[in-house]
C-alpha cells in the first residue's frame, strides 16, 4: 500500500469520527516525501482533507522518506529520534510536528 493510500485512509477514518480533530485550530501541514512528493494535510472546521501538491501556505513542513512517513502514520516512529539523526526534517513551527504525531496517535 502507498503512503498516499495510508494517509488517505487515515483521514477517512478521522473524517468519520473527528471527536480528536474537532476542537482542534484550521492549520495546514505540509509533507515532502523523497518518492510521494508533496502532501498537504489540511485541518479545516474539524475535517481532514489530503491535499496533492501545494494549494496553502503550510505552518509546518516535514521532509522525510516515504518509509517514515509510513510509521509516522502508524505511530511506530520515534519522531525524536529520527529528527536527531537526519531521517525527519522540520521546516516551520516544530511544535505543530509534533502536534500532527499526537494527532495521529489518537487515532491509532
Amino acid at each position: 500500500m502507498s503512503v498516499k493510500t495510508e494517509l488517505k485512509e487515515l483521514a477517512e477514518k478521522m473524517n468519520a469520527n473527528p471527536v480528536h480533530i474537532e476542537s482542534e485550530k484550521d492549520r495546514v501541514f505540509q509533507v515532502n516525501l523523497d518518492e510521494g512528493g508533496t502532501l498537504q494535510i489540511v485541518l479545516k472546521d474539524g475535517r481532514i482533507e489530503i491535499i496533492e501538491g501545494t494549494l496553502y501556505e503550510p505552518e509546518v513542513t516535514l521532509i522525510l522518506s516515504d518509509k517514515n512517513f509510513s510509521k509516522l502514520l502508524k505511530d511506530e516512529l520515534n519522531t525524536t529520534m529520527a529528527f536527531m539523526t537526519g531521517g525527519l526534517k522540520v521546516d516551520g513551527k516544530i511544535g505543530l510536528a509534533l502536534k500532527l504525531q499526537e494527532i495521529v496517535k489518537r487515532y491509532q
